[in-house]
């Protein structure tokens, strides 16, 4: 069976100018951002032992995994769909014995197994930091802090943060609020659905007002104070309070103490950003740990960025600064425009246009003059 010439598979797509040189260009200002903050850059391999991979995702993204057979080894390896278990691993092994907290940063493709409705791209390019060694408030504090101050560099306004508190129902669960293993799960599920009803079915009515709260921050935190008597809540709570006067004025700050979709590995915060005029998640975090040859387990705090809807909506495209350089200009006037930054394009050919080239402007003597449209 032959392919049609220039298909690609399902969830995969070429990048053409100029979208191809916006997505390098923000590629470049999120790591530069993430850098300047004192994260050294890490650049793991596309692919790893399955296992090995496996071993460290500790989540459902275990089942989003392309796999072959390498050749040389004959054992199976796995393409990665998210960069964030490769750096725990960098950390966990070549980078033991470097004092903590360890900051790393990475950027590069991605890619999944299967498509969402949300998301129907397979590659992706991720970029984002990692603080090992810490998940303390003042850690999620920097980290949410680095990754808003990133997006900002790559020219995203208008952003959301909605916090979550990913293992809060099984604190409670073990807790204050004790439910059995079976039950435990049920509702869980419920409450991924928002389903008030099933809740007071599985008696589970105390869950409830965990449900009303979801919202924007301050309301939802007053209604979660009410309930009196819960330490290990309150104790959250003052957190998410610490975290909200951090970016008081700088991004808008919803609270869902419930959510756990795509949080199954982060412990007790997480995060996920959105920007104005953008579609979907942007890019989330949190809290959670790394896992030692020994079965240590090392507190870490951290979060991904994806570069393509930013690239989507637009971002990262600058105005033209492509020169056409005619027929016997001279090469050290062209040179030295190069050296400031722009690009030349020489002329071949008498019969060269300009306006072909995509050039906005054409050199005149060693002047960048505008090129004037055809009349």
């Amino acid at each position: 069976m032959t392919t049609t010439p220039g298909l690609l598979p399902v969830g995969l797509r070429d990048r053409l100018p100029p979208q191809a040189e916006a997505a390098s260009r923000l590629l470049h200002r999120v790591i530069v951002a993430i850098g300047r903050n004192g994260y050294e850059r890490v650049a793991p391999p596309l692919a790893e032992f399955e296992d090995e991979l496996v071993g460290r995702l500790k989540s459902a993204r275990a089942h989003d995994l392309l796999r072959v057979v390498d050749p040389i080894s004959q054992k199976t390896l796995a393409l990665r769909p998210d960069i964030t278990a490769q750096a725990g691993r960098i950390a966990a092994t070549r980078m033991a014995h470097r004092p903590r907290p360890l900051r790393l940063a990475y950027g590069g493709p991605v890619l999944k197994l299967k498509t969402t409705q949300l998301r129907p791209e397979r590659e992706l390019t991720q970029a984002g930091a990692e603080l090992i060694g810490s998940d303390s408030v003042a850690a999620a504090i920097e980290v949410l802090g680095v990754a808003i101050e990133a997006l900002e560099t790559a020219g995203v306004t208008g952003i959301t943060v909605d916090l979550t508190l990913p293992d809060l129902i099984e604190t409670l669960a073990a807790g204050p609020m004790p439910l059995t293993a079976a039950r435990l799960e049920r509702v869980r599920e419920r409450l991924d659905a928002k389903d008030v009803g099933a809740l007071a079915g599985l008696e589970a009515q105390a869950y409830l007002p965990l449900v009303a709260a979801a919202g924007p921050v301050a309301p939802a935190i007053a209604k979660l104070r009410a309930l009196d008597g819960i330490a290990v809540l309150c104790q959250r709570l003052d957190a998410v309070e610490q975290i909200v006067a951090a970016f008081a004025g700088r991004a808008t700050i919803t609270l869902d103490p419930t959510e756990r979709q795509g949080f199954e590995y982060q412990s007790w915060i997480g995060f996920s950003l959105f920007g104005e005029g953008l579609s979907g998640e942007i890019g989330r975090g949190g809290s959670y740990t790394i896992l030692h040859a020994d079965g240590r387990e090392e507190p870490a705090t951290g979060f991904s960025l994806y570069i393509d809807p930013l690239v989507d909506a637009g971002l990262g495209q600058e105005p033209s600064r492509r020169v056409f350089v005619p027929l016997g200009s001279d090469p050290a006037a062209a040179a030295a425009l190069r050296g400031e930054g722009w690009t030349t394009i020489a002329a071949l050919s008498e019969t060269d246009d300009p306006a072909q080239a995509n050039c906005a402007y054409i050199l005149t003597g060693t002047t960048p003059e505008p090129l004037q449209p055809s009349p």
